[in-house]
């Protein structure tokens, strides 16, 4: 059976009426597509949504599901500006998080999610991370709450390089095919 291609769709009102917007793909800029979005259905994927342009900002993330009322859900503004797909990822997870900048300083690695860093490595600021393998979704507080940032694969050499305001990581979890 093959699997269905990502799809999510904007909605401009809640319970899924009003103008709509169908997307498949990443789409930095969706100011032209819709004016406000009320609610959000992902007919199948993942993704990233942004309330900026060129994904930046406020991320939630968003699975498989019906989101009828998304303004009171995800309890920011209206505005979503750009969304990214999360790909698939079937082989094994790594990432790399460090005390300091680029890399520095004391090296924690993981390959399965973390609820409570603190708890694990008694550290919970982490100033750059490295992901091998992978895609990931860093939390701000333990048991993954708060304000979360995507992590594809690649170096990021500063907390700001993720959309985080501060150093502070208090779990991290995989992403995989839910």
């Amino acid at each position: 059976m093959t699997p269905l291609p990502p799809q999510i769709i904007f909605f401009e009102d809640r319970n899924f009426e009003g103008h709509h917007y169908e997307c498949m793909s990443d789409c930095a800029d969706l100011r032209s597509k819709f004016e406000r979005c009320r609610s959000i259905r992902v007919d199948s994927g993942m993704f990233m949504i942004y309330d900026r342009a060129g994904y930046m900002g406020n991320q939630y993330f968003m699975k498989k599901g019906e989101y009828s009322d998304y303004m009171g859900q995800a309890s920011l503004n209206n505005c979503v500006r750009s969304c990214r797909m999360i790909p698939m990822h079937s082989g094994s997870f790594r990432v790399r998080l460090y005390e300091h900048f680029d890399m520095g300083g004391d090296m924690m690695e993981l390959t399965n999610d973390c609820s409570n860093l603190m708890d694990r490595f008694h550290n919970s600021n982490f100033n750059s991370c490295s992901v091998m393998d992978g895609h990931w979704l860093m939390y701000e507080q333990p048991n993954y709450r708060g304000r979360h940032f995507y992590l594809k694969p690649g170096q990021y050499k500063s907390f700001r390089d993720w959309n985080g305001n501060n150093s502070r990581v208090g779990s991290i979890k995989r992403l995989m095919d839910l």
